[in-house]
């Protein structure tokens, strides 16, 4: 159920990549192919992030961290190394990469949000016991082994769902306005995502690796979100009169006409 969750949610992500690359004059099915690439590295990347960061949960028994369908997806490497590779293949296509960011972006909190329905099926990921009505049940084998008298805890996984859902909301709704520069969608759904990280992982209790006080995922939310300023600082955040939201570099808009217009001349040319 956990891989079935991560699936819906990259499909639910890439039917919405694409009708907003097509709103831009771009080709939607272009989105497939950054897609086709840019899936594959992000879970590589999220799987190698999680075995990094919690080796010692895999010593002896190495071979189960290619078990991803059993959890253990590590998002900050998985969106990293997703994008890279999603940018490197759009740059090839002549997408004007800001463009193409704006346009995907709102996408990754929507997968991310699906997929954490499978924290849910496999009982993991959750937060410190608590008596609030919305709390969680957990089996008993499911529980960490100083929480195993208590058996309602917080579903931190579900907090991360609907702050997800609203970080993609307020992408949309940000980018639709067009008051931010092109391509500064990144840095904010980086931004507010480990913003929410934050407080999130705070409340977890499962065991994870920390440098000092802190949980790693504590110290990336910080790396985070710092980064995201930086980028602000750097690229500056409202719109400048010179920013473009053309979708290619070389000027030209896709349209269903122009290629069924194109297809019989190139036909023809055969």
């Amino acid at each position: 159920m956990y891989g079935l969750m991560i699936a819906l949610g990259v499909l639910a992500a890439v039917e919405l990549g694409r009708k907003r690359w097509r709103a831009r004059g771009g080709d939607p099915d272009d989105v497939y192919v950054v897609a086709l690439w840019a899936v594959p590295a992000g879970l590589i990347g999220a799987r190698m992030y999680h075995v990094a960061t919690d080796w010692r949960s895999y010593e002896g028994r190495w071979l189960d961290a290619l078990k991803i369908w059993q959890g253990g997806l590590g998002i900050p490497g998985g969106v990293a190394l997703g994008v890279a590779v999603g940018l490197w293949v759009a740059h090839r296509r002549g997408w004007r990469l800001s463009a193409g960011i704006d346009a995907l972006v709102p996408g990754i909190p929507l997968a991310q949000a699906i997929g954490r329905l499978g924290n849910w099926w496999n009982q993991e990921l959750f937060g410190k016991p608590t008596s609030l009505p919305w709390g969680v049940q957990i089996d008993v084998q499911h529980r960490p082994q100083d929480y195993v008298a208590y058996s309602v805890f917080q579903p931190t996984f579900l907090y991360e769902m609907l702050w997800n859902l609203a970080l993609c909301g307020l992408l949309i709704y940000v980018d639709k306005k067009r008051v931010m520069r092109p391509g500064n969608v990144l840095p904010l759904y980086v931004g507010l995502y480990f913003a929410g990280r934050l407080w999130i992982e705070a409340l977890r209790i499962d065991p994870a690796s920390t440098i000092g006080p802190f949980r790693i995922n504590i110290w990336m939310s910080i790396i985070g979100i710092g980064g995201a300023i930086l980028v602000f600082i750097v690229r500056g955040v409202r719109r400048r009169e010179s920013d473009t939201d053309e979708p290619y570099r070389d000027g030209h808009v896709w349209s269903p006409e122009t290629t069924s217009e194109t297809e019989p001349e190139k036909e023809a040319s055969e």
